[in-house]
């Protein structure tokens, strides 16, 4: 989940959906196969929607809720592009549960064929990468306010070296507010938009999540 997307009261059971997260993307990052780590993922993901105190699902979609609906694993869409120089941004992105999130531009990649996204720094204690995309899916295929790619405030890192990031649009996944309106999610800045579409990642259900 990407920051801002928290509602209601914090337990230990949402530290508990942190280090499960994260352990997630540990496994991807070290998997000798990005399709088998990205397997791993998605089946960890599931396991987490569909029993813990923390999914964003209400109590009644859990009940018939039989997975994530994800498109097949493209290995044409994981990229490791550089971080190229953008020039200095800062944004104030309004949530309802944390009032103001600070983001500020440290760069951009280019993900060949589809455009240009801004990477942003989460400007809060701690910090992270945060790299939102809403593509030409959204709003159909996807959620309206788009996806996240990477946000390493809440442990989605699929790691860096040189440089460079690991962008693996098959890892594209819905913020909260997707799955139910009482969470709150900051959502793709302009930067963050192109018109190509993603026929990748996770997909909304038909007639979506909630009504």
């Amino acid at each position: 989940m990407a920051r801002g997307c928290h509602s209601g009261p914090v337990t230990l059971t949402l530290l508990d959906w942190r280090r499960r997260t994260a352990a997630l993307y540990s496994a991807a990052r070290a998997a000798a196969d990005p399709e088998a780590g990205w397997r791993t993922w998605r089946d960890g993901r599931d396991e987490l929607f569909a029993g813990h105190p923390d999914s964003p699902l209400d109590a009644a979609r859990r009940e018939t809720f039989d997975g994530l609906p994800f498109l097949p694993y493209d290995p044409a869409l994981r990229f490791e592009p550089a971080l190229e120089p953008a020039g200095t941004a800062r944004l104030e992105v309004p949530t309802a549960a944390d009032g103001n999130v600070p983001l500020e531009r440290i760069g951009a990649v280019t993900l060949p064929r589809l455009g240009r996204l801004d990477v942003w720094w989460v400007a809060l204690y701690g910090g992270g990468v945060f790299v939102p995309l809403r593509d030409g899916t959204a709003g159909q295929g996807t959620y309206g306010g788009g996806r996240y790619l990477l946000d390493t405030v809440k442990g989605a890192d699929l790691g860096s070296a040189n440089g460079r990031l690991v962008v693996d649009l098959n890892f594209a996944y819905h913020p909260s507010c997707a799955y139910d309106p009482r969470w709150s999610c900051p959502l793709a800045p302009e930067g963050n938009r192109i018109e190509a579409p993603v026929a990748a990642g996770e997909q909304l259900p038909p007639g979506g999540w909630y009504s």
